[in-house]
């Protein structure tokens, strides 16, 4: 048998991990993809100037992302100005795009935390407009790429070591993936039946008690 934890959660971004230039770039591909959207055109329809509108957006991304501190705006009171252009399934068109461009224009790492930051806006803007019961649901985490942060040696019913005969937990926001290399054994997650796991068909371990 042979026991290997993978580490699933986000990854903590470093200060150096995106900058204002990658801000910048971002916010002018992903307005540029908003204006030709049939379904997001009409709700910047009120926008004239849009090197403005650019660099607040870039500003605020980058307060988010940066912690620069240089957006001031309210952008609850801004949507609201213009709550009859907007519409419940603007969001996840907006996030659809948001997506799009930061994953073409960013690791996956980094792309995955300002997506998580988007949905939280989208969420937060969306519930002050329409109500609790048009908030946006959490998106599904974007897949990264498993590493694993310990490994075990490969190891039999004599040599097992005894933290995994008894009752254990994983660290939060982590999985681990238990591997038959030969015969069988019998997996026990708590109130849920036993799992046979053989070469054949490795067990994902989930942050439970098991």
């Amino acid at each position: 048998m042979h026991l290997r934890y993978m580490f699933k959660s986000g990854f903590a971004m470093s200060s150096q991990a995106i900058t204002e230039t990658d801000i910048r770039t971002i916010v002018e591909r992903f307005y540029a993809e908003v204006r030709a959207d049939q379904v997001l055109n009409a709700g910047f329809a009120a926008v004239t100037d849009w090197d403005d509108h650019l660099e607040r957006m870039t500003a605020f991304w980058g307060s988010m992302m940066m912690s620069t501190g240089r957006y001031k705006g309210n952008p609850v009171a801004m949507h609201l100005i213009h709550l009859e252009r907007i519409h419940p399934g603007m969001f996840e068109r907006w996030l659809t795009l948001w997506r799009k461009v930061t994953l073409d224009a960013l690791s996956p790492e980094v792309a995955a935390e300002i997506q998580s930051r988007a949905v939280r806006i989208a969420s937060r803007l969306s519930s002050a407009l329409f109500g609790s019961d048009h908030a946006v649901p959490p998106a599904r985490p974007l897949e990264l790429a498993s590493r694993p942060y310990r490994s075990t040696p490969v190891f039999d019913e004599d040599t097992v070591p005894k933290p995994h005969l008894q009752s254990y937990r994983l660290r939060p926001q982590t999985w681990a993936k238990l591997t038959v290399l030969e015969g069988s054994l019998h997996y026990h997650l708590h109130s849920q039946p036993a799992i046979e796991a053989d070469a054949r068909s490795p067990v994902i371990i989930p942050p439970a008690p098991h």
